[in-house]
């Protein structure tokens, strides 16, 4: 099978609210990354930029599951669950290494409706690999959801702002990124029956740091100003805070449900940049919508509400 132990398919906690709430945290991590990113790539390249989020992230979780005295668990993994680790952690590579590249080429709010692709698609492998019945109410929302990112992407074209080959190739590989992720989310997902979602991202972590290595230049840091520094300790710390969350949510809540939320932070992302360009007009350019994205960020938004708490049943109290 594609997936280790495919007839013993992992099941949420249940814990619905604290899921939405995990949900919640990381569509709000990952709706601000985007300007921090964009703003570092002017003065590192992207393999340096994705090298040291992943470094930094590797020695964190690592002090932490040595503090914690939870290193065990890994001896306890077969040769196989560890092949899984590794292909975990080259489509995670893939994802953060295509995203950079879409974010260079494209703005930020386009790379981030773009990515949108993402939790699309991992909704649809919750329903078709994971078995999570999704009432109609549900299958509406997402209908609702790929319209409303239609209208916001017909937006952009109209209005003539998202045009070029640049931006052409910006999406091809923001697109293929988005593909790397849906498959690593759902592979995290399956390996949440061995380890806890700390030990699977402490070895993703480690793994993706040790592979970008070569093609990093650490020298370059020693270059940066006091404000692109505290950028890129803000994008490190981001992947620690976002991918744990995320990682606990799935723990607690069906894959399609909290990749709904996920479909939310585009929107999230464009007021970001909005407030970041009316504070520091020379930090990151203003994204332009007009009335058709703002209304496909409404329909977005409902969409999401739709497949995320529909049919929930209430929490057994414990």
């Amino acid at each position: 099978p594609w997936m280790y132990g495919l007839d013993m398919l992992h099941q949420a906690s249940g814990r619905w609210k604290l899921g939405l709430l995990l949900a919640l945290v990381t569509a709000a991590c990952w709706a601000t990354l985007p300007v921090a990113l964009k703003m570092s790539l002017s003065v590192i390249d992207p393999m340096t930029l994705t090298w040291f989020r992943f470094a930094f992230a590797a020695v964190f979780m690592g002090l932490w599951l040595v503090g914690k005295r939870r290193m065990a668990a890994f001896g306890a993994l077969q040769p196989t669950q560890w092949r899984w680790l590794l292909l975990a952690t080259v489509l995670l590579i893939s994802n953060y290494v295509g995203y950079l590249l879409g974010v260079k080429y494209t703005s930020p709010g386009n790379a981030q409706l773009l990515i949108q692709l993402a939790p699309l698609l991992m909704a649809l492998g919750g329903v078709f690999i994971f078995r999570e019945r999704f009432v109609w109410g549900q299958w509406l929302g997402l209908l609702i959801i790929v319209l409303g990112l239609g209208l916001f992407f017909r937006d952009q074209f109209a209005g003539g702002l998202v045009t070029g080959h640049n931006y052409l190739l910006g999406s091809t590989i923001v697109g293929a990124a988005a593909l790397s992720w849906a498959a690593y989310a759902l592979m995290q997902k399956q390996l949440l029956l061995r380890l806890s979602s700390q030990h699977i991202l402490a070895v993703i972590y480690l793994f993706s740091a040790l592979l970008l290595w070569p093609f990093a230049h650490p020298s370059a840091l020693a270059n940066l100003d006091v404000l692109h520094w505290a950028l890129l300790l803000y994008c490190a710390v981001n992947t620690l805070v976002a991918y744990g969350a995320f990682a606990e949510a799935l723990e607690h809540w069906q894959a399609s449900r909290v990749s709904a939320v996920l479909a939310t932070t585009p929107m999230l992302c464009l007021g970001v940049i909005a407030l970041v360009h009316a504070l520091w007009p020379d930090a990151v350019a203003a994204e332009h919508v007009g009335l058709l994205g703002f209304a496909g960020a409404v329909l977005v938004v409902l969409g999401s509400a739709l497949s995320s708490l529909l049919g929930q049943k209430p929490e057994q109290k414990t």
